[in-house]
């Protein structure tokens, strides 16, 4: 798990890249040969200074026996999902300290909801069994992301499919899904294999500087001064655990 971890932290500069349609002399869109590739080609400020870094051999390793492409998928498929993640982070962060949200509300949004406390204060004011549902869907999700219920087209990313897809959930649930997760509604042209391309190579530096802004969002709101451009700029955390989602302001556990 400690290698998995630092992997994940430290080969993301140029080892996992964003992903392109597999080639026909591949199973898989992951070998070592073509991250290589798209690491000394990736136009990012990383890419041009760095080109390929893999300190850790990470393209080398072989997790729960997947082999060697299988772990790379896994990997790649990863840093993008973390990315996406740390995209959402940052903008509901920066969301929830606007008065608009954080502000006083006719109908309060749900039970127990105190105006102008900081995003993780919000969250610790919100139900335990609200925390449970959200926790609940996401985790369908990804259940969903990781193909369960075998959904057309599907091929898992450490077994030759694409790193970062996601099915298509429309009609799904019964006929209760009504909107796909990505591009919900039909307003974006097509685009072409090329865009699409570019696209998952943005999307993956902007989910690389989404890690590092949420947590230096983070940083400086447990120690003040800790990023100095931020200095004074955001509000001060109380003593609290920022990385346990159940531990309470009083520093307990507070699962039920």
């Amino acid at each position: 798990m400690q290698k998995i971890i630092a992997a994940l932290a430290l080969s993301g500069a140029a080892a996992y890249v964003a992903p392109v349609a597999p080639k026909a002399t591949s199973s898989l869109a992951a070998s070592k040969d073509e991250v290589i590739a798209l690491a000394e080609a990736n136009p990012d400020f990383l890419g041009k200074a760095i080109g390929f870094w893999d300190p850790l051999g990470a393209l080398d390793s072989n997790f729960w026996g997947l082999g060697n492409e299988g772990t790379i998928g896994y990997l790649r498929h990863a840093e993008i999902k973390h990315g996406r993640v740390a995209m959402a982070a940052f903008l509901g962060f920066i969301a929830g300290c606007t008065p608009l949200v954080s502000g006083e509300h006719a109908v309060a949004p749900y039970r127990g909801y105190v105006a102008g406390v900081t995003p993780q204060e919000q969250w610790d004011n919100i139900p335990q069994a609200g925390k449970l549902q959200i926790i609940a869907f996401v985790g369908m999700l990804e259940s969903y992301g990781e193909g369960a219920g075998n959904p057309d087209g599907y091929t898992h990313y450490t077994k030759g499919g694409l790193p970062g897809f996601y099915p298509s959930i429309k009609g799904k649930g019964a006929g209760q899904i009504t909107f796909d997760l990505y591009k919900p509604f039909p307003i974006f042209p097509e685009q072409s294999e090329a865009q699409k391309e570019r696209g998952r190579r943005v999307e993956v530096n902007n989910g690389r500087a989404a890690m590092l802004g949420i947590f230096s969002l983070l940083s400086e709101q447990k120690v003040p001064g800790a990023v100095p451009f931020l200095s004074g700029k955001i509000p001060t955390l109380p003593d609290m655990e920022i990385m346990g989602p159940f531990v309470g302001t009083d520093g307990i556990s507070h699962i039920w």
